[in-house]
């Protein structure tokens, strides 16, 4: 029996320590993955807000160039959709600030039946994005939005400056634009 636990006793302790150390380097190996992995994160975010502003740039630059640039005979009848790609309107007008000399203002044909009904809105330069393809512009809003927008007919147009000035708070809130 003397002979016996010798032998009994060297695997079960070989067994024992060789178990503890397994399990110390499994916990390290776990620990390691983890950490791998919030790495991967932060790449994977850094990653995305790169692309993210890479693409808000172009987008800005673009914007800028269009706007900036054209002409108004060749921005005056392009059509104005929503995000989704429901046509919203067309550009009739465009109303220029006399101190500045910049557009305030693209006034926006909607509704009606060939022509005939249509209420017209003053829609703010800043709210409305050029398209990439240069076809329309966008505006961030529904139909059932715009025909609640405050607008006017066209036989009623504001006639003065100050009328202008009027609309002009109702407006930029509305369409969430700051002067």
């Amino acid at each position: 029996m003397k002979r016996l636990i010798p032998i009994v006793a060297v695997p079960f302790l070989s067994v024992t320590l060789g178990g503890a150390a397994y399990a110390t380097d499994v916990q390290e190996k776990q620990q390691e993955l983890i950490e791998k992995q919030q790495e991967v994160k932060e790449t994977q975010k850094e990653l995305q807000q790169e692309n993210l502003k890479e693409l808000t740039e172009r987008v800005q630059a673009s914007n800028e160039s269009m706007q900036q640039v054209s002409r108004a005979s060749k921005i005056i009848g392009t059509t104005v959709k929503n995000p989704k790609g429901d046509k919203l309107g067309d550009i009739k007008e465009l109303v220029l600030d006399p101190e500045s000399g910049h557009v305030v203002y693209a006034v926006v044909s909607f509704g009606g039946v060939l022509g005939l009904g249509n209420k017209l809105f003053a829609i703010p330069w800043k709210a409305l994005h050029w398209t990439r393809d240069k076809e329309y512009y966008v505006l961030d809003l529904d139909k059932d939005t715009l025909k609640n927008a405050p607008g006017f007919d066209k036989k009623h147009w504001p006639d003065s400056s100050s009328k202008w000035d009027q609309q002009r708070e109702e407006i930029e809130q509305f369409y969430r634009v700051t002067p």
